[in-house]
């Protein structure tokens, strides 16, 4: 099945908003029970006439904002986030600790734009395709196909080998390999990165978006190497959601992380670029 080669990290389902505020002082009310963190909405659209897109709490306090997983662009005292500066397509928790409480407060915003999801991507398969995913979700479509959305903007991509649809996105990983990005005979663990500009038509008005795809080649999953199993690792949990439970690697089924755990000494995850690990047989 197409699914058994891929790792999933794009988990299916979010909570839009979470509030927790369960600590009382003195057996009292707590006095931040009537705060909600929120920022008026909850997917956020690039814009072309913005150079610097900020949002901000619609209810500012003192205190830390921490932003998870990497990629948001947030200022820890004042929790405003630059839509313009951070990476889109992906969904980003917000958590915001109250100067002289132990509550904390979280939100979940999405940027919009696409994604492409790290793992296996076999050539002997239906898996030869990468297909972009829209906001965050395997079932959505991508707005204006064939009326105004365009991939592969200035053809970046395809100029240099990698071919993609400039209608629908999709990767062609097959004829990818074929034009020999990966060298005439290819290489096992050759790798290239590809800027790939699009232009959504929806309520973005076709601004101008990015997103950096890596691309690896092995020829089994024998060739592969211990850093693509840390990889992989490293950005479990990544993508917010709920998925089953998770299953060992080596199976190649499909695979959830666990989230960290916000406010952590460790640094969150890094979910860009995503990682497409082409197997030829």
């Amino acid at each position: 099945m197409k699914g058994s080669f891929r790792i999933f990290l794009l988990f299916l389902g979010f909570l839009s908003t979470v509030c927790s505020c369960k600590k009382t002082n003195n057996g009292s009310p707590n006095p931040q029970a009537a705060y909600s963190l929120n920022y008026g909405d909850s997917v956020f659209y690039l814009k072309t006439s913005a150079l610097d897109y900020i949002i901000a709490p619609t209810m500012p306090r003192t205190g830390q904002y921490v932003g998870f997983p990497a990629g948001i662009d947030i200022d820890q005292n004042s929790g405003a986030i630059n839509i313009s500066k951070c990476e889109t397509g992906l969904r980003y928790r917000v958590t915001f600790f109250p100067t002289g409480s132990t509550d904390s407060f979280n939100t979940i915003i999405l940027i919009s734009g696409i994604n492409f999801l790290d793992g296996f991507y076999k050539l002997t398969t239906a898996d030869s395709l990468a297909r972009p995913i829209y906001n965050g979700n395997l079932s959505n479509s991508i707005p204006s196909l064939n009326k105004g959305t365009l991939f592969d903007d200035g053809s970046n991509c395809n100029k240099n080998g990698c071919v993609v649809n400039t209608v629908n996105g999709v990767i062609n990983l097959a004829q990818t390999v074929r034009n020999g990005v990966f060298g005439t005979v290819p290489k096992n663990n050759e790798r290239h990165e590809y800027d790939m500009n699009y232009r959504i038509d929806d309520k973005s008005a076709k601004s101008l978006n990015t997103i950096r795809v890596k691309l690896y080649y092995f020829d089994t999953i024998t060739n592969v190497t211990q850093e693509v199993y840390d990889i992989i690792a490293s950005r479990q949990g990544s993508l917010l959601g709920h998925a089953p439970a998770p299953t060992p690697f080596h199976n190649m089924t499909s695979v959830n992380g666990i989230s960290q755990t916000t406010g952590s000494s460790a640094p969150p995850p890094k979910p860009r670029p995503p990682c497409i690990f082409v197997l030829a047989r």
